[in-house]
């Protein structure tokens, strides 16, 4: 097996590929459950910033849960996964305006008016190289 199959992506090319992508995936736990929602976000400096309303994920936030954050992206020949682990913080008004600075941008027409800001402690990524033998499986039409 060929050794370059999996490689490590530097903080660098985990930050690019943050900056490049605005979907992704947010886990968190809720008391003794944990949870995964997909999220709209952007990058703000060296945080991350998402919109909410009331629910669980602000909950979360407000008990102090860690969360993760994962994007990924993937083609015929290759995928990558960034992987975000911290904190997250509802941002106070005097700081909301942030948000507005950024490429945060809703997919549903919602109402959000809290801000949250995820802190990493972690940043990870990792890139791959696909040979999907499955593919050669299909029968043909």
């Amino acid at each position: 097996m060929d050794e370059d199959v999996v490689t490590v992506l530097s903080a660098d090319e985990c930050w690019q590929m943050l900056r490049e992508e605005e979907f992704g995936r947010l886990a968190f736990r809720l008391v003794d459950e944990v949870h995964i929602t997909p999220i709209n976000y952007a990058v703000d400096g060296d945080t991350l910033l998402f919109r909410t309303a009331e629910g669980n994920k602000l909950l979360s936030v407000a008990m102090g849960s860690e969360v993760a954050f994962e994007v990924d992206r993937y083609g015929e020949d290759a995928a990558r996964s960034v992987v975000v682990r911290g904190t997250a913080r509802l941002l106070p008004e005097d700081e909301e305006h942030r948000s507005e600075n950024v490429p945060l941008r809703p997919w549903v027409p919602t109402l959000k008016y809290n801000v949250v800001e995820i802190t990493p402690k972690v940043v990870s990524g990792r890139a791959f190289t696909l040979e999907r033998p499955w593919l050669h499986l299909r029968p043909h039409e």
